[in-house]
């Protein structure tokens, strides 16, 4: 936008051309656009509060797609959220945030140029996607292609999500949105091509007539392609030619998008620490044991299954010899021995709810047992202890659905240390982690492994795990029951 003293010769220039910049009418005679949302953006302070805050929610894998019109980002976008079933994906589409046109705008809407970056809200947008990686739901406008003007009745209310998209042809073009991105992806499709696919699209979803398409696109798609789009794609960290066509591209995208998802932040720090990988079935049974209000029988039946897949994650880490073996057919198969040389040991008393998994994995498995006395965030204190005589010569399998302060796993872990176990030969398999035992343990003990399936926010001042699910023992054994 040109100084004040020009302001006017700018106004009378935009006015009489053919090519109308997108701006609204009452914005031609002012230093800066108008405010067009309701939705005010976020001051910078409180957003990098949100980014730094340690005990916020973990953010979400933000990935932007970008494009000329009708190069096959939404259909990108489609195959990325396929691949990413077990996730929570979240979609937004630029398009949503047009400006309404102004009554003056529609008397002249075959000048008004969709194409250009003023056409959009790109304040809300930026708000929508710093609200949605800060963990907080949003209501995104719905906006009405025949009428050029959002629709009031109605929002599209989207959650926070582990994946977010943000998809459309000028997402790369404000480097506010860009620097909230992790990964950007420019699509890059044959000129024709984009062409006939939008001819298509106008013409049977948005009710327009072919003539009125291809002025358009002579007049201001070809030319904001040129002048915005086209440049933007040197931000780009992936270009896929050819779109959705290009299945190799996008396997690539989701494997790498998959790698990063996978990983809790703690695993960076301590490589001894194994989150066995989310789906939608452990977090449903999650969800499941986590409800205050659900029975005995159902909370027992849910942890089971989720211990039973800790164990067999944990048995995962343990070594393997090669074994040949002869099938019925006569021929020779090539695989791997179990460990023979393995027990369990439960911190009892909640550790003892784990015991009838790990017998359903080692068939007659030898399980030891510790009892140390909780009190606050202080477990030192031994109480009693059974193990193995041969414990030394062991691979151990410690058992303990919480992990709290980490207390008294480190006494359970010493004590192993002590008759002789090397820390390297332990695995803690646990249902739930806090951060602060985590830390604990491993600082102490780095040497060990942790499996557990789900890594909690942190501890209150009553040092128990939250979210949490309470007292596991108690629920698990029905002696919480009044």
């Amino acid at each position: 936008m040109p100084e004040n003293s020009s302001s006017i010769d700018y106004a009378m220039e935009k006015a009489s051309g053919p090519h109308f910049s997108g701006l609204r009418f009452d914005g031609l005679l002012s230093s800066s656009p108008p405010n067009s949302s309701s939705v005010s953006s976020p001051s910078p302070s409180s957003s990098s509060h949100a980014i730094s805050d340690p005990e916020a929610p973990k953010q979400p894998f933000v990935i932007g797609v970008s494009g000329g019109t009708a190069s096959g980002k939404t259909t990108v976008c489609d195959m990325i959220i396929q691949q990413l079933h077990d996730h929570r994906v979240v979609l937004v589409n630029q398009d949503s945030f047009y400006r309404g046109l102004t009554s003056e705008e529609l008397q002249r809407v075959q000048e008004y140029n969709f194409d250009h970056p003023d056409a959009f809200d790109t304040e809300q947008l930026l708000h929508c996607a710093e609200t949605l990686k800060s963990g907080q739901p949003y209501q995104i406008p719905i906006y009405d292609f025949k009428t050029h003007q959002r629709r009031s009745d109605t929002f599209r209310q989207v959650n926070a999500s582990d994946v977010i998209i943000l998809e459309g042809i000028l997402v790369f073009h404000d480097s506010r949105v860009r620097n909230l991105m992790n990964m950007k992806i420019f699509v890059d499709t044959d000129a024709d091509v984009r062409l006939a696919r939008r001819i298509r699209r106008d013409t049977v979803e948005r009710g327009r007539d072919v003539n009125s398409v291809l002025e358009q696109y002579a007049k201001f798609v070809k030319p904001a392609f040129d002048d915005f789009v086209l440049p933007s794609k040197k931000y780009a960290d992936v270009i896929i030619p050819r779109g959705g066509d290009n299945h190799v591209a996008v396997d690539l995208i989701t494997q790498h998008i998959h790698t990063k998802l996978g990983q809790h932040d703690l695993c960076k720090i301590y490589p001894n620490v194994y989150v066995i990988q989310s789906t939608f079935q452990i977090r449903g049974m999650h969800t499941l044991i986590r409800e205050k209000d659900i029975s005995k029988h159902d909370f027992v039946f849910y942890s089971d299954r989720l211990i039973r897949l800790v164990v067999e994650h944990g048995l995962g880490h343990l070594p393997f010899t090669e074994k040949q073996v002869v099938t019925p057919t006569g021929a020779v198969y090539t695989g791997v021995d179990f460990c023979k040389k393995l027990c369990g040991v439960s911190i009892i008393r909640s550790g003892e709810s784990m015991e009838n998994a790990l017998r359903a994995c080692c068939k007659g498995i030898k399980i030891g047992k510790i009892l140390i006395h909780r009190d606050g965030d202080n477990g030192k204190q031994l109480i009693y202890e059974k193990l193995p005589h041969d414990i030394s010569e062991r691979h151990v399998l410690l058992l303990d659905p919480v992990l709290a302060t980490g207390n008294s796993a480190n006494q359970a872990i010493e004590l192993l240390i002590q008759k002789g176990v090397p820390e390297s030969h332990i695995i803690f398999l646990n249902l739930i982690s806090a951060p602060e035992g985590i830390h604990c343990v491993c600082k102490r003990f780095p040497a060990l492994k942790i499996v557990t399936s789900e890594i909690d926010q942190c501890l209150n001042q009553e040092f128990r795990v939250i979210p949490g699910l309470g007292e596991f023992g108690d629920r698990y054994f029905g002696t919480d029951d009044e």
